[in-house]
């Protein structure tokens, strides 16, 4: 019992010691936990608290300006839907998507049928999606413009444009034209004893002649490759003839004048795009011309035998007035082409012009009556052009090119007459083009005889106006 009770006291006593050194030790580890840290450690870790804290606030102010910016985006694009309805532009874009025309009025115009609406698209003065998130693509509204497929346009020089009327369009072309010839001829009827020497009739005659056309022209496009012209002519012409004959027992010259005016011969032409071409790709446009005999023909005409024929030794006279037709009715095909080639249009042109044969002809002679000529046929002609226009701006453009027609002979009653002859007519041609709106324009063409039998000078001016 004893002993039990040492043994009590004795863990009472290590109890009791353990109690006084555990708050020591404590104390100790708490003294050893609060040791000095390195200052600039703790420096260099409150720099690094003080940028994440600065890198948070400027992360809250750019978030504030985007809330801003998006706000302000919603009310511009609620703005910018209300002008397009008060201008009317969204009906305009509902007409092209539907083919149906727009409504009359800028207040007309109503939002597009839901099943119309691409997916995603907002409604007017609807907030925009945030940035992060996609947004579905619009879908174009209406249809592609097509390509134009027209030939480029240049300074007409020559009788048969490049550039057809669209379909549905009407265009009226008054055109004067001025031209001018001079010729000298001389006449030897008789029979030489020696060179030197002649026995006969020599006649020198110089020719002056003016020809004033006054024309319009109306095309129509059928579609928007072929139209149909119709021109009808107006022609004044005069002639001055002086003449000396010798061995006639005169010695001035004589001057015998004549004038004529009226209709001439309305013609007709129906003129086709046979392909599309393009940049680098020549146009080709066919064309067919039927010409009539509306004006007044050589053989309608009275011819002076009594004043000019000189006892009708050369067989020929001069007719009292001038004639406003050529006599005959003829039919033209011809072949127009364009090539494209930046800065310039290279074009050209190639006809041929056939006069049908009249039958039981016969003209008027002073003093004499009816003269029976038989069957009379003019001589065909074939005629090719080339030439090049360059566009100056948007509304000027020259051109410049070279006209050259072969001329058949005269028959009559299917043989050739002995006094005609084969001829060529060369003209140079300079012209140029000024557009002063949609609607008008202005040609002015030069052109310019480079043979004998070929006019001095041409001028012609047309003024194309679109209806």
């Amino acid at each position: 019992m004893y002993r039990n009770g040492r043994v009590m006291q004795a863990k009472t006593c290590v109890g009791a010691l353990s109690l006084a050194v555990l708050p020591m030790w404590i104390g100790a580890c708490l003294a050893q936990d609060a040791a000095p840290v390195d200052p600039a450690l703790r420096e260099k870790i409150e720099a690094q608290g003080r940028k994440i804290d600065a890198m948070r606030s400027r992360m809250a102010e750019q978030l504030a300006e985007l809330e801003q910016m998006k706000r302000e985006l919603a009310s511009q694009e609620v703005a910018y839907n209300d002008l397009r309805k008060a201008v009317g532009m969204t009906a305009l874009e509902e007409a092209r998507a539907t083919g149906a025309p727009p409504a009359a009025g800028a207040q007309a115009s109503a939002a597009p049928p839901q099943d119309q609406v691409p997916p995603g698209t907002p409604a007017p003065g609807a907030p925009v999606a945030p940035a992060s998130q996609p947004v579905a693509a619009t879908q174009p509204v209406g249809k592609r413009p097509e390509t134009d497929e027209r030939p480029p346009e240049v300074a007409p020089i020559f009788d048969q444009p490049g550039v057809l009327t669209p379909r549905g369009k009407l265009i009226v072309e008054p055109s004067y034209q001025y031209g001018y010839s001079s010729s000298d001829r001389v006449s030897l009827v008789g029979y030489t004893v020696i060179p030197a020497i002649l026995i006969g009739l020599v006649d020198v005659r110089q020719v002056k002649t003016t020809t004033q056309t006054g024309a319009v022209a109306f095309r129509y496009g059928l579609t928007n490759r072929m139209e149909l012209e119709v021109r009808v002519p107006y022609v004044d012409t005069h002639t001055d003839t002086i003449s000396r004959e010798i061995f006639t027992g005169t010695a001035q010259d004589n001057l015998f004048t004549t004038s004529g005016k009226g209709i001439g011969d309305i013609e007709a032409t129906l003129r086709y795009q046979i392909n599309d071409g393009g940049a680098d790709k020549p146009y080709y446009i066919g064309w067919f011309r039927a010409k009539s005999r509306t004006g007044e023909d050589p053989f309608e005409v009275t011819s002076d035998c009594v004043t000019r024929c000189l006892q009708n030794v050369t067989g020929t006279g001069l007719p009292l007035k001038s004639p406003t037709g050529s006599g005959f009715y003829s039919g033209q095909l011809g072949l127009t082409w364009l090539y494209p080639s930046d800065p310039v249009v290279f074009f050209g042109n190639f006809s041929y012009l056939h006069n049908f044969e009249r039958k039981n002809v016969s003209r008027n002679v002073l003093g004499s009556g009816k003269q029976f000529l038989g069957d009379i046929k003019a001589g065909d002609i074939a005629d090719i052009s080339i030439g090049m226009g360059l566009s100056l701006n948007e509304k000027a453009s020259i051109s410049i090119g070279y006209d050259q027609a072969f001329v058949g002979r005269t028959q009559q009653n299917s043989h050739p007459i002995p006094g005609s002859a084969r001829s060529t007519l060369g003209s140079l041609l300079i012209g140029g083009s000024y557009r002063f709106n949609d609607k008008e324009t202005m040609n002015i063409t030069l052109g310019v005889g480079v043979t004998r039998d070929t006019p001095d000078t041409t001028v012609t001016v047309r003024v194309p106006i679109t209806l």
